[in-house]
């Protein structure tokens, strides 16, 4: 039990960096989680170059498959967008083909096999490894922090520092009720980047935690449970960077609208 213990604990355990005194140990407060960051930007880089490549390399009449396929992708997002935001903005939608794209690539991590990166990097020295971001509270939130920022903004923008801040002390109750206003909106806006952030933490930890429970039956077991809950979870990745997707559409299009 215990052997069966640590080894759960081993594969939840982060490679941390300590920014206080510049070692590889858990300090607190600022301590970066690097496997975290590390597959992260190597997964952002990888979006980059890949569809900076097809847009460069597109040809006219029919397209390789890989080409094709980005352009029902693109296709798709900007008509989620379209249906969906209210306002005019050219960010929103590539924002919106970003969090998809990249959201489910980092999701995609929990499907590759549990101990195959740090069974490499041990080759290397290094003992601790997670490599699906999502499963880290910290870049749930990060992103989560991001659209919030974004809403702000909008808000800001779309009807002014006046409008906004009648509109949250006089919405929905009236001005006589002002404090009660203020508080509901305040209360809305800061549950908006919680439940993101939990919801993608919360169902990527659990995938992530069966993995590592499968990966605790004999070998010979591993099989059928492993590939259906592999299915699965596939539906579970794609959903989550779609319910990302799409709720910092409606939060952004929420913040160009009025009561």
């Amino acid at each position: 039990m215990s052997s069966n213990a640590e080894y759960v604990q081993h594969h939840l355990q982060h490679l941390q960096f300590n920014l206080t005194n510049f070692t590889f140990s858990d300090g607190g407060f600022w301590t970066l989680n690097l496997d975290t960051l590390c597959v992260s930007v190597v997964l952002a880089s990888l979006y980059f170059i890949l569809f900076r490549y097809v847009a460069k390399n597109m040809t006219p009449g029919v397209p390789r498959r890989l080409q094709g396929f980005i352009e029902i992708l693109i296709d798709f997002v900007d008509k989620t967008v379209k249906e969906s935001f209210h306002g005019r903005s050219a960010l929103v939608a590539p924002l919106a083909l970003t969090i998809l794209v990249w959201i489910f690539l980092m999701n995609f991590m929990d499907l590759l096999p549990i101990d195959l990166i740090p069974s490499v990097l041990s080759v290397f020295g290094v003992h601790y490894f997670r490599g699906v971001p999502t499963a880290d509270p910290n870049a749930t939130f990060g992103m989560s922090i991001a659209v919030f920022f974004l809403i702000i903004y909008y808000n800001l923008k779309a009807k002014g520092p006046l409008a906004l801040g009648r509109e949250m002390f006089t919405a929905p109750f009236g001005k006589y009720l002002f404090p009660l206003n203020f508080i509901f909106r305040l209360v809305e806006e800061c549950v908006r980047p919680l439940s993101l952030a939990l919801r993608l933490f919360g169902n990527l930890f659990a995938g992530e935690l069966i993995f590592i429970l499968i990966a605790l039956l004999p070998w010979w077991a591993q099989g059928a449970p492993g590939g259906i809950w592999a299915i699965f979870h596939i539906l579970i990745i794609a959903i989550q960077a779609f319910i990302f997707m799409m709720l910092t559409i409606v939060y952004i299009s929420m913040a160009h609208e009025s009561h």
